[in-house]
């Protein structure tokens, strides 16, 4: 057995990894690169292995830094089957069509004010490529042991990162005849975080290929709602729209939470709060649709008839027509839009019309890559181009640091620790160097653990 690191090494997007067992090869995740300019263009490269000799792709979760260069693998010649679990296979079918239409605007946006290289610029696929490889998903149950190939066999169990998100138990034969597995946490999620049910512990595992993106850091301890409502408060109180970022799955649905509870306890007053996603709300359909995924409090209120997603004063905006109108709409509001590292969508038309008011506040509520316009903004960048002009940033920039479905370090070592027995060696991966390094130490130093740090297209035997 033999895993290909060919995305998310020493980065913090781009997941895949290639398992070569034998003539078949199983590629976990099929993720896009994300972020600057080089990252991106990273999605444009030829590939270490080609695409028709992929026998299966696994997938962790719906995530298009996971999933999101799918369509394009099956547009050069992949044709296995896509497996996931029931709600990532339904997630997909939202997601593979949107991303595939924003790669579409976006090149004719490009092409439309001459700012790309490329004459005339491409999209690397279409939405209606996206929709054709949504027939290669298959579904794997959580907790089904399926041999997706002699002597190998997968199993999926509960991340609670976002809805779907597993971690994937790959179990197969080594040189010597002995039984070997492989865990993949794809990205794991934290405990007592609303809506989805607490990640599941470790099984026995001989190797483990572990996230690391907050791998230097440990999330405030502090009271999100009370966060929020400052953060809220400080722009309602300059009569200016809050833009918020967010990720159109897991994130948007966790703000819709967390909106609704304020409500019900009057700590906010019923400004307008729009959801400026079509896919977004096609994914509070799908969370509220997979209740078998729910934790104890999400049950509790949908069994009383109160669904804190679909609560009548969240205002979803659909058509691109109506998301034009937002540019009329008087503060104080809130707007919530993809994407949430502000690398593309609607968003970036939202920050191009309010990040030059400074009654306004971009909010931004997860981790922002690298070279991200996201992070950009945060490390205080005071004119940043957006759709090919300049605009100077005078809006508030804040952060709610404590709003992640993204378990930090302690957290990270907290499962690493409900392991049966030590691994022979953890890989990390999906994480920036300086956090990447700071964990291997931590894994080190308090587990006793061996640790590799694979570089790109390092090819490990295992």
């Amino acid at each position: 057995m033999k895993i290909g690191f060919y995305g998310a090494a020493r980065t913090v997007t781009g997941s895949k990894y290639l398992l070569t067992y034998g003539d078949y090869r199983l590629l976990v995740d099929c993720g896009l690169f994300q972020g600057n300019f080089e990252l991106h263009q990273r999605n444009w490269r030829p590939m270490a292995f080609r695409a028709p000799e992929v026998s299966d792709v696994l997938f962790t979760h719906a995530h298009i830094d996971h999933t999101g260069y799918f369509p394009r693998l099956v547009k050069d010649g992949f044709t296995g089957r896509g497996l996931a679990s029931p709600p990532t296979k339904a997630l997909l079918a939202v997601l593979l069509p949107d991303s595939g239409g924003l790669q579409e605007e976006e090149a004719r946006w490009v092409n439309k004010i001459g700012s790309s290289r490329h004459a005339p610029a491409l999209p690397l696929y279409t939405e209606a490529e996206a929709r054709d490889s949504l027939r290669l998903l298959a579904r794997i149950e959580f907790g089904e042991k399926v041999q997706v190939h002699p002597g190998l066999q997968v199993q999926l169990h509960r991340a609670g990162h976002i809805l779907g998100a597993a971690f994937a138990e790959i179990g197969y034969k080594n040189r010597s005849g002995e039984r070997q597995t492989i865990v993949f946490s794809g990205d794991l999620g934290r405990r007592d975080i609303p809506i989805l049910q607490d990640p599941e512990p470790l099984p026995e595992a001989d190797f483990i290929v572990l996230e690391s993106t907050y791998g230097d850091r440990v999330h405030e301890k502090r009271d999100v709602q009370g966060q929020i409502k400052a953060a809220l408060e400080t722009a309602f109180a300059r009569g200016g729209v809050v833009v918020i970022p967010s990720f159109a799955v897991g994130r948007t649905q966790e703000l819709l939470y967390r909106f609704h509870e304020l409500y019900e306890a009057n700590q906010m007053p019923h400004v307008p709060i729009w959801v400026d996603s079509p896919m977004a709300s096609s994914v509070v359909d799908l969370y509220c649709r997979f209740r078998a995924e729910h934790d104890v409090e999400m049950l509790a209120m949908e069994n009383h008839g109160d669904s804190p997603l679909v609560a009548p004063y969240f205002r979803i905006c659909r058509a691109r027509e109506d998301s034009k109108l937002l540019n009329e709409e008087k503060g104080p509001a809130v707007i919530i839009s993809a994407s949430g590292m502000a690398t593309g969508g609607r968003v970036l038309h939202h920050l191009l019309h309010r990040l030059g008011r400074p009654e306004n506040t971009v909010l931004f509520v997860g981790y922002q890559a690298e070279g991200t316009l996201g992070r950009r903004l945060l490390e205080g960048e005071k004119e940043v181009k957006i759709l090919g002009e300049m605009v100077k940033v005078e809006a508030a920039i804040e952060l709610l640091p404590s709003l992640s479905a993204h378990a930090d370090s302690l957290e990270l070592l907290a499962w690493l620790g409900t392991a049966p027995r030590p691994p022979k060696k953890v890989f990390l991966t999906h994480g920036e160097p300086a956090a990447q390094e700071a964990l291997a130490e931590r894994i080190r130093s308090e587990l006793g653990w061996t640790v590799g740090i694979p570089e790109p297209d390092e090819i490990a035997e295992v």
